[in-house]
């Protein structure tokens, strides 16, 4: 028997592998001062839901909650130079994931992202 708030999302998983896609691009490919940080910032709190959705049926203002507490837990930890005290500065991937600067406009982004998840979920809701 399946756990209740456990089921697949192919909508939201496929939202996610877009942004996930759409995000790399941003990595690879944009190196300018407003959408590799600002916009792939406000994308990947909108992918973090996503992927949740895709395999949690609980509410989504739960989701959107963790999400962000998780976003600036992450932020916390680059102002806390996490990388560095884990001695991973020198690791590519540990610099990506986790990140090594922090930046007040990082979470007014993430913020703005979900406020973004909160609106299209409630236009949803009224359809």
């Amino acid at each position: 028997m399946r756990h209740p708030v456990s089921r697949f999302n192919k909508t939201y998983f496929l939202l996610a592998v877009l942004l996930f896609v759409i995000e790399v691009l941003i990595a690879l490919y944009m190196h300018d001062r407003i959408i590799r940080p600002y916009i792939g910032d406000l994308l990947v709190v909108i992918l973090l839901y996503c992927f949740v959705r895709a395999f949690v049926s609980i509410s989504p203002v739960k989701i959107v909650i963790g999400v962000l507490l998780f976003s600036y837990l992450i932020e916390v930890l680059q102002y806390l130079k996490l990388v560095k005290l884990l001695g991973l500065q020198h690791s590519r991937i540990a610099n990506v994931v986790i990140g090594n600067l922090f930046e007040w406009m990082d979470l007014v982004a993430y913020t703005v992202g979900i406020i973004i998840v909160l609106a299209v979920e409630k236009y949803r809701k009224q359809l």
